[in-house]
């Protein structure tokens, strides 16, 4: 052995200190958050057919790497997005009364729904929903759970001060609710809502509901 040199076993045995992540590896929710903005305005520009990472990655101004990270695949990116439209919710009307609440639930349902990105988006991926189960799924919690709290809130509350009976039908109140209102923005994409048409909408839906 040569002289100075010393074996394993004379000296204390250390860990390798583990480095900190660099911090490019740190998913900062700034991007994040970029990166799903993009998604929209990439949805409503080019459709899901044709959208692609590099456009989304472009739109957001990041690299590919930055979105792969995230997701593996623009599937799983579009599923999140939708997913999360369906936990953010529309805010619980609270006028006092039946008809004052479905008013205001049909003004802000109504302005989101022509929103120009809104309206390209939910026909698209609604078509995409037939070719694409995972899709459907999404589109169906996102679509049904944005309004089910708020309808079944409307309703609860309108029981409460007496202008419903109890134990309306949740599911039945959410379709006569909802429907009108998704058939002529979303389906049947009327340009403008004529005058007074919300207003009218909430008179005849606060006494179909009084019907049941």
């Amino acid at each position: 052995m040569l002289v100075g040199m010393t074996t394993n076993a004379d000296q204390p045995q250390t860990r390798p200190r583990r480095r900190s992540p660099a911090g490019a590896a740190v998913l900062r929710e700034d991007v994040t958050e970029a990166i799903r903005a993009a998604v929209f305005e990439e949805l409503a520009a080019v459709g899901y057919a044709r959208m692609s990472i590099e456009g989304i990655a472009r739109r957001a101004g990041v690299g590919k790497t930055a979105v792969y990270r995230r997701w593996r695949s623009k599937l799983h990116l579009v599923l999140d997005v939708v997913s999360a439209i369906a936990v953010m919710g529309l805010p619980a009307p609270d006028t006092g009364s039946l008809e004052g609440d479905l008013r205001l639930l049909y003004e802000v349902t109504s302005r989101a729904l022509r929103h120009p990105v809104a309206s390209q988006i939910i026909p698209d991926l609604q078509a995409e929903a037939a070719r694409n189960p995972e899709i459907a799924e999404a589109l169906q919690k996102a679509l049904e759970q944005g309004q089910e709290g708020v309808a079944s809130g409307i309703v609860k509350a309108a029981e409460q001060r007496g202008e419903l009976r109890a134990g309306v039908d949740d599911a039945l109140a959410l379709d006569i609710i909802s429907g009108p209102l998704y058939w002529r923005s979303v389906v049947a994409r009327t340009p403008k809502l004529p005058k007074g048409y919300l207003d009218a909408l909430a008179r005849a839906t606060a006494q179909a509901l009084k019907a049941l």
